[in-house]
């Protein structure tokens, strides 16, 4: 997918390509791909892709105006282009969490000199940004969330243990198929059992089907090039890895931490964007961050699920980064006191 579904043309800008790639040494072995596009004196902004585990694509980086903005991508911990991967049989979790990922974060923000930068995250991707923007709020110049996401146990339970059966039965049943009858009770970790297994034969149609359930929910309608492209077996086995490695540890948040830190993002422009008819992460939750950020905008889009190639989601996260783009260039400067 390099230019990204044809039906956003109208919608996005049009595709780019890097003008600087690198690998970040991040520590326990790990090496972070991260790329550079747009105007290398633009207004920075980060993405922050979804998750966690799916890794960018080059699509991603047609939300932001090239003439305006300095676009960061980069590849979290074990996906995508960043080494080593989650794929590989003896794959090693245990120094990939979020609070990893939020220094991460950080330490690419001052290796490529750049003093404050625009957020941009949807589903995962929002978790780790409202993590990292309540950790280090004055590096953030404003927020975009799309498909809001905070691992609170009632959101797993409603779209891992069987809540969201209730819209796709026929789904459900599918990713029920690996899982003995008397684990059923406790879907993700019945899961992360097969998962964690080196033996190829064990983990990857567990990988498969974990990954077939969520891309099958992704959109209001059906995507079937989508469900292709994501169970492709090593994008799959580290997806489902890390998913559910975060999720079995509840993404190593306090009770309602992501909501009740949003006190911190009160002075920070921000726009949530949320599909009205989302399974996989329901508008409750955006709810509840607006509850608690009343000053960020929230924008429900009525005929859209939860994927951010949807075009009435592509459409107001494209409006929120237009918007932003107009606000003052923050200078890039000498970041390491």
């Amino acid at each position: 997918m390099s230019g990204g579904p044809a039906h956003l043309d109208e919608i996005l800008y049009p595709s780019i390509e890097p003008y600087a790639t690198g690998e970040l040494l991040v520590g326990d072995g790990n090496r972070v791909y991260w790329e550079e596009s747009g105007n290398p004196d633009g207004k920075p902004v980060v993405f922050l892709h979804g998750g966690p585990g799916a890794g960018t694509s080059p699509w991603h980086r047609r939300f932001f105006d090239p003439e305006r903005y300095r676009i960061v991508l980069f590849d979290q911990r074990g996906c995508g282009r960043s080494t080593p991967h989650a794929s590989a049989p003896e794959a090693d979790l245990r120094f990939n969490t979020t609070w990893h990922l939020v220094a991460d974060i950080e330490l690419l923000r001052r290796n490529l000199g750049i003093t404050r930068w625009q957020v941009f995250g949807g589903s995962w991707g929002s978790a780790l940004a409202l993590a990292y923007a309540e950790t280090h709020p004055d590096a953030v110049t404003e927020v975009v969330l799309r498909g809001v996401f905070t691992l609170r146990p009632h959101e797993l339970e409603w779209f891992y243990e069987g809540g969201a059966a209730a819209i796709f039965p026929d789904l459900w049943e599918d990713f029920l198929a690996p899982i003995p009858v008397l684990e059923r009770s406790r879907m993700i970790e019945a899961y992360c059992r097969r998962l964690s297994d080196p033996d190829p034969a064990v983990h990857v149609p567990a990988a498969k089907a974990w990954t077939r359930w969520e891309a099958a929910t992704l959109t209001l309608r059906p995507d079937s090039d989508l469900v292709h492209r994501m169970t492709d077996e090593v994008a799959a086995t580290a997806f489902a890895r890390i998913e559910n490695h975060f999720f079995t540890h509840g993404g190593w948040f306090t009770e309602e931490q992501l909501i009740r830190g949003a006190t911190a993002l009160r002075d920070i422009p921000g726009v949530i964007v949320q599909g009205r008819y989302d399974v996989c992460t329901p508008v409750m939750t955006a709810w509840d961050l607006h509850r608690a950020w009343p000053e960020a905008e929230l924008v429900i889009v009525d005929d859209a699920g939860h994927a951010a190639s949807e075009p009435g989601i592509a459409a107001a996260l494209r409006a929120a980064t237009d918007r932003f783009a107009a606000d003052d260039v923050p200078a890039a400067a000498d970041v390491t006191d």
